[in-house]
């Protein structure tokens, strides 16, 4: 038995029926960048986000830097970070001659620290990037309070979280939806995903759609015209193809992954060892990643149990940004975050797993300990 992160073959052959007529009809028609299906999917998609504009774009992290040019960050900004996530949140901002400005993660939700994000704040600080890590948002209400104090735009950074929903300001609403931009990714294991390489972001603001739209595109309003300085980052035809087949099931797919969360944490509830994921009370979860925290050391051992038994693991993330070669400029202190980074350990939550599956990875977890 092999029981991987993913299964993406066998996720493409459930689909293919559907994928090959758009695929082929793309092809035929050869019109791969700028085609219908990329004004359709973006047109859709902003239907189900419930949101005025969708600007799709080459991948996540390329929506990540548009979103920031388009909020004119430049060079002496600051822009405040999680220090427990994925590099690209920094790494665009240091692209732009700005400055990430990290800071602790708290350890239940792994969502930004807001007693933390406002010793942060200073004259230079110019927006706030909660990344939706995992798969779900905590204490957005009081971040976006905070950030509306002291004049700052807040960038969502969805890509582990596109689908899922958030009681703000008591209202039910798509995260994404909530800041000047929020910004997601298309890569094969999201949630929503396409065959390579994609991404979007999403505003209800007319003026930064526009502007969005051009930097996509070269800076351009219309073809050889160039206005703004922009990048070269396009969603093609093809894979908004794709995703106009997948974008329907979605809601679906992220019901399949709740009810394999549910087992995982029905049946290693009260093991010794372990923590299991928590949900904030105002968030709905996509269990992008069912990430569970292994305590006293254990971590890596039992990684090694798993894969033993053929079962795959994963650490998101071994390191906090500071600490990689490239930030190491950005020092700082992040107990939370650098404890996180000895303990997290995500365990395969695709929609494929069986319900044997599911109990035979929580038995050698529980075998372990």
């Amino acid at each position: 038995m092999k029981l991987e992160m993913m299964n993406l073959p066998d996720e493409y052959l459930a689909l293919e029926k559907d994928i090959l007529p758009a695929l082929s009809a793309v092809l035929k028609s050869g019109v791969y960048i700028q085609g219908e299906p990329v004004r359709l999917f973006e047109q859709e998609l902003a239907n189900f986000l419930n949101v005025k504009h969708v600007i799709s774009c080459g991948n996540g992290t390329d929506a990540l830097q548009i979103a920031l040019m388009a909020l004119d960050i430049k060079a002496g900004d600051e822009v405040i970070v999680p220090a427990f996530s994925y590099v690209a949140v920094a790494e665009v901002i240091c692209l732009l001659g700005a400055k990430p400005v990290f800071v602790d993660v708290e350890p239940q939700y792994f969502q930004l620290d807001v007693a933390k994000v406002a010793q942060a704040i200073n004259k230079s600080t110019k927006a706030i990037v909660p990344v939706h890590l995992y798969g779900q948002a905590g204490y957005l209400d009081e971040l976006f309070a905070l950030a509306e104090e002291h004049g700052l735009k807040v960038v969502e950074d969805c890509a582990q979280a596109l689908g899922a929903k958030y009681l703000f300001k008591g209202e039910s609403r798509f995260l994404g939806s909530l800041g000047s931009f929020g910004c997601t990714s298309f890569f094969p294991t999201k949630n929503l995903a396409c065959f390579g390489d994609g991404g979007a972001l999403f505003t209800n603001n007319d003026g930064l759609a526009n502007k969005a739209r051009m930097i996509a595109n070269h800076g351009q309003p219309k073809k050889y015209q160039h206005d703004l300085l922009g990048v070269n980052s396009r969603l093609d035809s093809l894979q908004a193809a794709v995703l106009q087949v997948k974008l329907p099931k979605l809601q679906a797919y992220l019901q399949a992954k709740e009810y394999i969360a549910q087992q995982y944490l029905n049946l290693l509830q009260k093991t010794p060892g372990l923590v299991l994921p928590a949900v904030h009370p105002n968030a709905q979860h996509t269990w992008h990643q069912f990430t569970i925290k292994v305590k006293n050391g254990h971590r890596d051992a039992l990684k090694t149990h798993l894969q033993e038994k053929g079962i795959s693991s994963m650490v998101y993330y071994p390191q906090t940004i500071a600490t990689q070669k490239a930030y190491q400029a950005f020092t700082g202190n992040f107990p939370i975050s650098e404890t996180l980074c000895a303990e997290v350990l995500s365990l395969p939550v695709h929609p494929l797993l069986s319900l044997q599956d599911i109990r035979y990875i929580c038995t050698q977890i529980k075998n372990f300990f």
